[in-house]
């Protein structure tokens, strides 16, 4: 028998693990691991947790119509996994594992784990590209290392992606009579809080649910991506990232439909569509570099020298800004929204991040841990890159100088304070002149119910910078 292990790939189409596990007659089962422990030890938010959970539910459903039962096993930790995956290779008479490659080095470790204890007892493994378009490894410089800063990654991605091309792999066939499938909350054996499965509306899983959106972006919205990509109060993206972070659609399956509905593959800021799929080569970076470089799975910046910044871990000051208390409204706005829904849009990210690390003087790595805690779209590779490029301490060719103004940027980005009011109730009746700056107008009304900013921009920014250049001395 033949075993598919499913992991942030929870999807039947352009899944390289199932479809070559199918290729032949033999018998073919799926399995998905449940770590509710190491889970939390990540940080995976609960609203993430459940999203998953429900798209295994899915997922086992479909595969159930095609003959291809799903076994469910949970474990604390990743320690465990070995031992009881080759527990139920012997069990089930398992001869060859099949599973697409985790990036993460947790993941990375537990895996080499996984294939020592069942080379043990002759059950062989099989890895497979599954979350990028090109493989880590596959796009270096020309001395063989990882690209350091983005464009001449895109670059050469580009022209990787043009000589290699790519595959989309087929869902496979069904395999035998329909199989019965019980629901995920129904088994008892899965903690009470992991059991419930009610999404969010606004996030229905489903690998048709993902495409659906795709298309309606690429129909509606991509051709204006570059103009409307940065306005929160519009809905100018494709709000894929949960679906992605999922594996329930796949960045080949994205990057094709592009090409698709184009009739070419944009090469280019002159050419239509190519602002999108330069957010998905941003993805494919953060994924390599994640990859090439293990240390910034564990807590390390990009830039080593960057580890002697003087950050602050102030408790007050970084749960003003966790709750949406800041006294900067776009700030607060884009916490409140974090915190009520498990996403944010991605501009607000770059704004919310910028502020803590540079106005508040926060270590990075509290926002990282927060968002993974919140995100329904949480991914290490994205937040952890996300986070650093913020910071400063990233990827990045000009990091310290790029310092928000977290007023100018609400101006620019939300400038009738459309998704301000939205979020920031106490600020639902200010006129849209003072929706940016609105201490003045609630001090005329007599009214204390926002709180007075928490720092002075300009002078946080000084001191920002000048943290930076006391690296270089």
């Amino acid at each position: 028998m033949k075993l598919v292990w499913l992991r942030n790939d929870l999807r039947l189409a352009d899944n390289p693990a199932l479809r070559h596990a199918c290729a032949g007659d033999e018998q073919v089962a799926t399995l998905f691991i449940i770590p509710p422990t190491q889970w939390r030890q990540h940080k995976m938010a609960p609203i993430r947790q459940r999203f998953m959970l429900a798209q295994v539910d899915e997922l086992g459903r479909e595969l159930a119509a095609l003959g291809i039962p799903l076994h469910l096993l949970r474990v604390e930790t990743f320690a465990e996994v070995p031992a009881v995956l080759a527990n139920l290779c012997r069990e089930q008479g398992v001869t060859q594992l099949y599973a697409n490659q985790a990036i993460e080095i947790d993941e990375q470790r537990r895996d080499h784990a996984v294939s020592a204890a069942l080379a043990e007892q002759a059950v062989s493994c099989h890895w497979f590209n599954g979350c990028c378009v090109l493989p880590p490894g596959r796009v270096l410089t020309g001395s063989g290392e990882m690209f350091k800063v983005f464009t001449p990654f895109s670059r050469a991605w580009l022209k990787a992606l043009d000589e290699e091309g790519f595959v989309i792999h087929r869902a496979p066939a069904p395999r035998g009579e329909p199989l019965p499938w019980q629901l995920l909350a129904e088994r008892a054996w899965v903690d009470e809080a992991l059991c419930e499965l009610t999404v969010d509306p606004r996030w229905p899983v489903g690998e048709a649910e993902a495409l659906r959106r795709l298309n309606i972006f690429l129909e509606q919205a991509v051709l204006d991506y570059g103009e409307t990509r940065d306005f929160p109060a519009i809905a100018g993206t494709s709000v894929l990232s949960p679906y992605l972070a999922a594996g329930i659609i796949s960045p080949r399956q994205c990057v094709a439909a592009l090409q698709q509905r184009l009739g070419y593959r944009p090469q280019s800021k002159a050419q239509p569509g190519f602002v999108w799929l330069n957010e998905l080569i941003w993805r494919e970076f953060y994924r390599h570099l994640l990859v090439l470089i293990p240390t910034l799975s564990m807590n390390r910046p990009f830039k080593p020298e960057t580890a002697a910044l003087p950050w602050s871990w102030d408790p007050d000051a970084f749960a003003a800004w966790c709750e949406g208390r800041t006294g900067y409204p776009i700030v607060d706005a884009a916490m409140r929204c974090l915190n009520a829904t498990g996403w944010m849009h991605n501009r607000l990210r770059m704004i919310v991040a910028s502020f803590l690390t540079k106005d508040l003087h926060i270590h990075w790595r509290l926002g990282e841990d927060y968002f993974m805690s919140r995100l329904i779209d949480g991914d290490l590779a994205a937040n952890n890159g996300g986070w650093q490029w913020a910071a400063g301490t990233g990827a990045d060719a000009a990091p310290y100088f790029r310092v928000f103004n977290p007023t100018t940027q609400g101006q620019r980005f939300d400038p009738q304070g459309e998704f301000i009011r939205t979020w920031v109730t106490e600020l639902a009746d200010i006129p849209a002149a003072y929706v940016h700056q609105p201490h003045d107008w609630l001090r005329l009304k007599g009214r204390q119910d926002y709180p007075a900013p928490m720092v002075d921009h300009a002078v946080a920014r000084v001191r920002a910078i000048e943290m930076f250049r006391s690296l270089e001395k």
